[in-house]
């Protein structure tokens, strides 16, 4: 009977064991950027800060550079629970709503403070739009600043006239159009290999995504705008995100503050660690002209316009907030 008893014992250990296996929850997170993009390393820490919180009940595999899956589908797998969690940049969604493309409106908010200024301003909206279909926004990090990447020096807008462009959301296209270039849709990930086949000439985008690609290499200008900041956001799946415990919630939550706190730091100490990288590599970093900005700043005027009519009511209470009225 008490070698029963010990045997017993034993098995009824396994049991709990298989069972306490069974109850981890494993979450896989597509990402479109590499593993050194300041974004996903970001983000590979709120999954270890995850892992930590929770004592490896709640398990997040980071598939980082469009691995898993490509950055225009990431929001629709999250949505539809074919994975649980996912980053993606804010602005892609502008063509459901146009609040998801404030933060690239040209010169409207063109420094770090301001951008967080505009995020406080545009998250309730934000939260509401993704609400409605079942996700949840969890945190939000900034870029660094944009500007122009050309194969010479860009005096005027006029230069840019005829240049395919490489753009990434509405708000580049429209940017292009007023500019009187030929945009094409390019992700971060295709870059080297669009300028390498001529399929495009010319860019604005951050001083990160021009040393992820390499730019020297096909790049001769850099031209610091400081056009926009635009934002990734992660958002979760909410039937997912309730399934997990009142702790896991909490530790998801707790990481995800942690992350965009660290995120918006780190998006700082990018944009200069960055800028030197291309000097490094021979990239002419060019202070725009005044006749350079005066362009950009009656493009930017222009798309503001623009962006208010289409964003209506909440548009208009969004910039309201922003500018403390």
């Amino acid at each position: 009977m008490k070698h029963m008893t010990v045997s017993a014992s034993v098995v009824l250990a396994g049991v709990f064991a298989t069972g306490a296996a069974f109850a981890q929850t494993a979450w896989d997170m597509p990402t479109p950027y590499p593993d050194g993009n300041f974004h996903t390393k970001n983000i590979a820490e709120f999954a270890k800060e995850v892992d930590a919180k929770t004592n490896g009940s709640l398990k997040i595999t980071v598939h980082s550079n469009q691995s898993l899956i490509k950055h225009p589908d990431i929001k629709t797998s999250v949505r539809d629970g074919i994975v649980p969690i996912g980053e993606l940049l804010v602005s892609r969604l502008e063509n459901e709503s146009p609040i998801f493309g404030v933060d690239s409106v040209p010169f409207l908010a063109s420094s770090y403070e301001l951008s967080k200024k505009l995020y406080d301003a545009q998250r309730p909206y934000m939260e509401k739009l993704l609400g409605d279909q079942g996700l949840e926004l969890l945190f939000s990090v900034p870029w660094p600043t944009q500007g122009i990447y050309a194969k010479k020096e860009v005096k005027a807008i006029a230069d840019l006239e005829g240049l395919k462009f490489r753009a990434y959301n509405l708000g580049t296209e429209r940017v292009a159009a007023l500019a009187k270039m030929v945009p094409t849709q390019i992700e971060a990930s295709d870059i080297a290999t669009a300028f390498a086949t001529g399929r495009v000439e010319a860019m604005i985008t951050s001083p990160s995504t021009g040393v992820d690609a390499k730019v020297w290499d096909f790049l001769t200008h850099y031209h610091d705008t400081k056009a926009w900041i635009p934002r990734n956001m992660v958002i979760v799946n909410k039937a997912a995100f309730d399934k997990l415990s009142d702790a896991e919630k909490s530790a998801v939550k707790d990481a995800a503050a942690a992350a965009e706190t660290r995120g918006w730091e780190a998006s700082r100490v990018e944009n200069d660690a960055k800028m030197q990288v291309l000097k490094d590599n021979g990239i002419v970093i060019v202070e725009p002209s005044d006749e350079l900005k005066a362009g950009f700043a009656e493009i930017g005027k222009t798309i503001t316009e623009e962006w208010k009519t289409r964003a209506g009511v909440d548009g208009e209470a969004l910039l309201k907030t922003f500018n403390g009225q």
